[in-house]
Order: structure tokens, then sequence, then C-alpha cells
């Protein structure tokens, strides 16, 4: 679709207040980018370490007198998919990972004001409503931090801010799997259900290959065993 049509669409749903559904943005990633099957090739493919070492000098802040080292949060000045459609990225995500979304009028359809989320990661059905928005979160399923440990410490600024807004490496989850998660790999957590095990090592593998990062031999086997819960 042209950027001028595109344009002209989000217009109309902004006018009319429009409902749309999960995967209502088509330029995002889907839920599952790879089967299961191509997703154990890619993780044979992968270098593997034999452990995450810290990397001095992260720091996710963009607040005054700290690094930014990922850039502004949910940034649409991206170069990876659903950049520059005058979004923000975790509206993106919003829009595709929720059903029954209704977005502000005015807004060109960017801004979500209500849906329903299924979390992928425990199964939870959440009522999403701009008054209780934090109750979702929008996970990076490779780890900001655990990035930065693994190679990003040494990416240009701009790349960095791109992994920080690839849909491929993002989730709408609840926010109490997002603070348990925290900045864990594999190897250390892994979602409540089956489902949601499959989709978080195919999403893990399928970035880490993206980006040229390594997997470290703990998680390895963990994504090896999770990619055994995927149909």
């Amino acid at each position: 679709m042209g950027r001028w049509l595109r344009g002209l669409v989000l217009t109309i749903i902004a006018a009319v207040g429009i409902t749309i559904g999960a995967g209502g943005d088509s330029a995002v990633h889907p839920a599952a980018s790879t089967s299961g099957t191509t997703a154990l090739a890619t993780l044979e493919q992968l270098v593997v370490v034999s452990s995450r070492v810290r990397a001095d000098g992260f720091d996710r802040s963009c607040k005054a007198g700290h690094g930014c080292v990922f850039g502004s949060a949910w940034s649409d000045d991206v170069d990876v998919d659903g950049g520059h459609n005058g979004c923000s990225t975790r509206d993106d995500v919003l829009r595709r990972d929720m059903s029954s979304v209704s977005t502000k009028p005015g807004t060109h359809g960017c801004v979500v004001m209500a849906g329903i989320l299924h979390d992928p990661y425990t199964g939870q059905v959440i009522e999403f409503t701009k008054a209780t928005a934090g109750a979702v979160n929008i996970d990076h399923v490779f780890p900001l931090a655990a990035a930065w440990d693994l190679g990003a410490a040494g990416w240009s600024l701009k790349q960095r801010q791109d992994f920080a807004n690839d849909p491929r490496n993002l989730l709408a989850v609840s926010a109490s799997a997002n603070a348990a998660k925290g900045d864990r790999t594999p190897g250390d957590w892994s979602p409540a259900v089956p489902a949601g095990r499959c989709l978080y090592a195919q999403r893990y593998i399928d970035t880490a290959a993206a980006y040229r990062l390594p997997v470290t031999t703990q998680d390895k086997a963990a994504l090896r065993e999770a990619l055994q819960q995927c149909p």
C-alpha cells in the first residue's frame, strides 16, 4: 500500500472511530514469525557463548544526565518494519497484539484507547483501557540489557534504537509477567503456558539471528526444550 493511500485509510479510521482486530497493522510482524521447525534450524546456526558477561555502560534512561543507549522509547524514527508510519512503536504493537481495538479519533488510527489482550506469557485475559494502561506492558523478548551484554554495546546508537523498536522482538504482555521476566534470558525464565513458551522461543531466536546476537549454552538448551511445545 502506498504511503499516501495508507495515510488516507488511517485518516478515515480515525474519523469514524472504527474498531480493528488483532493484526490491524500489516506493517508489523505477526504473532509468530517462524515455525518451530524453522526456529530449531535457525537456533543451530546461532553463535553460542558459555555465559553472559555483564558489560559496563548500560543506561536505558533518556533523562538528563543519562546514557539513553537505546534511544528514546517507542520511537517511530526507526528503519524497521512499522517505522516511519506516524505512530509510536507501543501503539503499533498494541494494535497488532490485541483484539477489539479502538483508537482515539484525530490520531490517524494510532493511539490505542481500548482492546483485549490475551497475554501470551500467562494466558490471562486483560481488558485494556487508557485508565488501566499500566496493566499491559510491551516486553522486549530479547532484553535490552542482555543484548547490551552480548554485543549491542558495540553497535551504533542507530542500530540499538532500531533493535529497541523492532516489532519482531516485542510482545504486548501483562505488566506482572513483564516484571517477573525482567532482563532474564531463556535459561533463567520462560512463560507459564506451553503456547507462550513456543512463541517466546521463536521470537527470541528470530531476533538473535536478525541481529547476529549469540545465545548462551544454557539459553540454547532452554530454547530447544521450549520449541518442543510448538504444534
